[in-house]
């Protein structure tokens, strides 16, 4: 998706440890986790506006940041390496 490129590009400036390859992954983890989660919930799909509009949040709040949720939980620790 042209979208993800631009949260790609955004994570890797948020986060500079992160190759660009790890950050597509984290952006594809972080799209597919919040589409799957919103739609778990019983919400109607609202289209990928909103999907890139959270994780667009995410990136902001917690991108700096995400390097050390691998540490913390080890099952996305072979996703990312």
């Amino acid at each position: 998706m042209e979208k993800n490129e631009g949260l790609i590009v955004l994570l890797m400036e948020k986060n500079p440890q992160l190759s660009y390859e790890k950050a597509r992954v984290w952006v594809e983890l972080l799209w597919d986790d919040f589409e799957t989660t919103y739609a778990k919930a019983g919400h109607e799909y609202k289209g990928e506006e909103l999907t890139e509009k959270v994780v667009r949040q995410m990136i902001e709040n917690y991108g700096s940041r995400l390097h050390d949720f691998v540490a913390k939980n080890p099952k996305y620790k072979d996703l990312l390496h």
